[in-house]
C-alpha cells in the first residue's frame, strides 16, 4: 500500500503575482516559459495574467461579448475625438481668414 502526499500548496506575497505577469506583459515571452523559469504553475499565471489584462480593459466582470462591444465603442469614442479635433482646428482656421 502506497501512502500518498498531500497537495502542499504553495503561497505567494503580493509582489510575486504582480512581478511575474509584468515580466510577462513587458518581456512578450510565452505564459508557460515565465512559469517554468520561475518555478510556478502555468495554469496560475495565466489566471494572474487574464485578471490583470481584465483590469487594464476595464471588462472585469463583463461577458465576451459585452467586453468585445465596449473595445470597439472605446475604438470608435477615439475616432469620433479625433475627427472633433480636427474639425476645431478647421473651424479655429476659418474664423481667423474671416476677421482677416
Amino acid at each position: 500500500m502506497r501512502s500518498v502526499m498531500p497537495e502542499v500548496r504553495r503561497t505567494f506575497d503580493r509582489e510575486f503575482p504582480e512581478g511575474a505577469v509584468r515580466i510577462v506583459r513587458e518581456t512578450g515571452k510565452p505564459i508557460a516559459q515565465v512559469a517554468r523559469d520561475l518555478g510556478g504553475n502555468v495554469g496560475t499565471l495565466g489566471n494572474w495574467c487574464a485578471k490583470d489584462r481584465a483590469g487594464r480593459d476595464g471588462v472585469e466582470g463583463l461577458s465576451t461579448g459585452d467586453a468585445a462591444e465596449l473595445k470597439r465603442l472605446r475604438g470608435e469614442v477615439a475616432e469620433l475625438r479625433m475627427e472633433r479635433d480636427v474639425l476645431k482646428r478647421s473651424v479655429v482656421g476659418w474664423v481667423k481668414e474671416a476677421t482677416r
